[in-house]
């Protein structure tokens, strides 16, 4: 297939992928040769008759495997955000070819030897970046199994091949077991109390499933759904809470039950393998925590004040419903709505008309961005992304450089998976030449045509963390395509998106992007003040579902090897109790057979992530509040010292060349509402 568009280098601005042209019957082929193409490269490296060096071995590996990283980028983005069967299919049957692709590299002991030679050796003549780039790729490999026997590589190789085709039959069996469980509605009247653009959203969504006449209440990836907070059928709130809590565990086609067990059973074999006791030691061992007692300390530290407050808030909701009905999971966001309400005269449903998805965009996420880096966007019609509600915007520095992509793929669909996410089509390197390309997908409900999408405004705070992952990528300024963006530590990923949140806050950004989508007047002063205090009202809640999720993630992946679990709701119970986060009225945020982040993701041992990232964002936030908030200055010293860097230095030295000290929790333990604070 010679014109297969991903067998040369796209034309188009900054190497955005041709999506116009690309079929699906081009993604075999591409990968077939992408990978044969990179086996061929790395051979010449591996028996290279001259002396390793430094640009002979480390550099021509940054090099190779271009043609795999455009049509795998592009692929696996498809594959989240825009799923068919035929997708599926081939990822069913890509996905282990290149799992054991990646180990015919890293388990070539010619290649660990030449790498290693160059660790041995003298490094002082090489620049910071390509010394830490020699020092990450010889760990790679170690930590791939470089040095393991022959046996024992066979059987790595095996494990490895498994784990990739069953992470995928996880990802689709999820997308399948959340389309089909959907809560259907027959009778309008059951979806009292849901905003007028949220009923329209509903029978949209019934409309494109061709169940016109109807209403269906799609989910979205947490436990938790919004519409709980609206619903006044206590019926109905318990079919969608349920509907919720028990994907992937049906016992039908799309359980994960067994897949999942499956999965720690070889992560934990894996791990044994390589010397370590159980998987998430091995995970740990290459991050900011470094072990997973160090996660366990800082988790212990939270665990008590959150459930505290998580019950002081359920007995608080007891009291809004009364005797004659026992609070239940189901019932908790209904109720939490009313009395967040009553106490700060806050009410979710009125504040969505001011939080417009364009007006946000625009004027909230750009705007800072703009306000606070020198950045500009123009959106590109001229240009197309890989579904018709795909937008492309250029990105432009303040001097009129231009920077990058940024694509904006907004709204739910059944080919999408749950959640939101940032993907990275073209990584920026100055050695390849090439400058970002990124993606945020949101899942927010699609309105029906001409109408606007009104945001809740959790929704608000997703899109701006979301764009700050997109800053990341797009601010980065490194050498080699390994350190590119994002590619630092798993809970380090976390930090500059949650960082980012602020401004969703910040009194001038929020006064310019907070106005009436019909009236255009902005916000009321008061409301905003009430919104504000009203982020106090549960965090016992916000911080128990998320403990508890990080706790099951750690106990699945802390199995030792040799113990296969047959009861997985058994284990999972069992787990929460131990960990003391086993409330009934509170689910954790993902349960096991839908826990995309660690069964589907790079985040296995690694949910954690997000409040250990936190207790850097909320020092961070001290920091920009106490040098004067929304200032160029501040926003070009966090770009210098953080967001351009990538992985290219220890995260925490960044973090302290940007802080000026080591990172405190105080600030995280306040906000959360943890400090024993009134």
């Amino acid at each position: 297939m010679a014109d297969n568009p991903f067998f040369t280098v796209s034309d188009l601005p900054y190497q955005l992928p041709p999506f116009e042209t690309i079929e699906d019957a081009h993604y075999r082929p591409a990968f077939e040769r992408g990978m044969s193409e990179q086996r061929a490269e790395v051979e010449a490296i591996a028996t290279n008759p001259d002396p390793p060096t430094f640009e002979n071995t480390v550099v021509a590996l940054e090099r190779s495997g271009q043609t795999l990283q455009r049509v795998a980028a592009v692929f696996f983005n498809l594959a989240s955000s825009d799923a068919s069967p035929e997708i599926q299919a081939i990822q069913q049957e890509v996905s282990p070819a290149l799992a054991a692709h990646s180990d015919a590299i890293h388990l070539d002991r010619r290649l660990f030897e030449r790498v290693t030679a160059l660790t041995n050796d003298d490094t002082s003549a090489l620049d910071p970046e390509s010394r830490r780039l020699l020092e990450r790729l010889h760990l790679r490999f170690v930590r791939a199994g470089a040095a393991l026997g022959d046996e024992q590589q066979a059987r790595l190789r095996e494990i490895n091949e498994e784990l990739s085709t069953l992470s995928t039959r996880f990802q689709n069996n999820l997308l399948a077991d959340t389309n089909a469980s959907a809560v259907v509605v027959d009778d309008p009247s059951q979806l009292d109390g849901l905003s007028d653009d949220a009923v329209a959203a509903a029978a949209q969504a019934a409309s494109d499933r061709g169940l016109d006449g109807t209403y269906v209440l799609t989910l979205v990836l947490p436990s938790n759904q919004p519409a709980l907070a609206s619903l006044t059928d206590r019926d109905l709130r318990e079919r969608l809470h349920r509907a919720s809590v028990e994907r992937g565990a049906n016992g039908n086609e799309h359980d994960n039950g067994e897949i999942a067990a499956r999965m720690v059973t070889l992560r934990a074999e894996r791990a044994a393998l390589l010397g370590y006791p159980d998987h998430a030691t091995y995970v740990l061992e290459d991050s900011t925590a470094g072990s997973p007692g160090a996660v366990h300390d800082m988790l212990a530290r939270l665990t008590p004040a959150a459930v505290a407050n998580a019950r002081a808030e359920a007995a608080r909701l007891q009291e809004a419903v009364g005797d004659e009905i026992e609070l239940r999971a189901w019932d908790w966001s209904f109720y939490s709505e009313q009395v967040q309400r009553a106490t700060y005269d806050i009410d979710g449903a009125q504040l969505r008309p001011y939080f417009e998805l364009e007006r946000v965009l625009r004027d909230g996420v750009f705007y800072a961005a703009s306000r606070l880096y020198g950045v500009t966007f123009t959106e590109r019609t001229d240009l197309s992304g890989y579904h018709p509600e795909v937008r492309v915007f250029e990105v432009f520095d303040e001097d009129g450089t231009p920077l990058g992509l940024f694509l904006g793929d907004f709204f739910t669909r059944d080919s999408k998976r749950g959640g939101a996410w940032m993907n990275t089509f073209v990584d920026q390197s100055t050695l390849l030449g090439t400058k970002p390309v990124v993606v945020n997908n949101l899942n927010i409900p699609r309105p029906p045509d001409g109408e606007p999408a009104l945001l809740t405004f959790d929704e608000v705070r997703t899109l701006f963390h979301e764009f700050g992952h997109s800053l990341h990528g797009l601010f980065s300024d490194v050498t080699y395509p390994t350190f590119s963006g994002t590619s630092v530590f798993r809970d380090f990923v976390e930090f500059p998106s949650q960082v980012n949140e602020m401004w969703a806050v910040h009194p001038e950004v929020l006064e310019n992007y907070a106005r009436h989508y019909r009236a255009g007047e902005p916000l009321p002063q008061e409301q905003v003040r009430r919104l504000l205090d009203s982020r106090e009202w549960g965090q016992g809640f916000k911080t128990t579902e998320y403990l508890a999720a990080s706790l099951l993630d750690l106990a699945w992946h802390e199995t030792a090897n040799g113990q296969h679990v047959d009861d997985v709701s058994g284990f999972e119970a069992a787990a929460l109790q131990r960990a003391g986060v086993a409330l009934d009225t509170i689910p954790p945020r993902y349960r096991t057979t839908y826990f995309a982040h660690i069964f589907d993701g790079d985040y296995s041992a690694g949910y954690y992530s997000y409040i250990w990232s936190e207790v850097l964002d909320a020092d961070t936030v001290e920091w920009f509040e106490e040098n004067g908030g929304l200032l160029r200055e501040n926003g070009e010293h966090f770009r210098r010292t953080l967001l351009s860097r990538g992985g290219s230095v220890d995260p925490m030295v960044a973090f302290r060349e940007f802080r000026g000290a080591q990172p405190r929790i105080e600030p995280l333990l306040k906000r959360r509402g943890l400090d024993g604070a009134d």
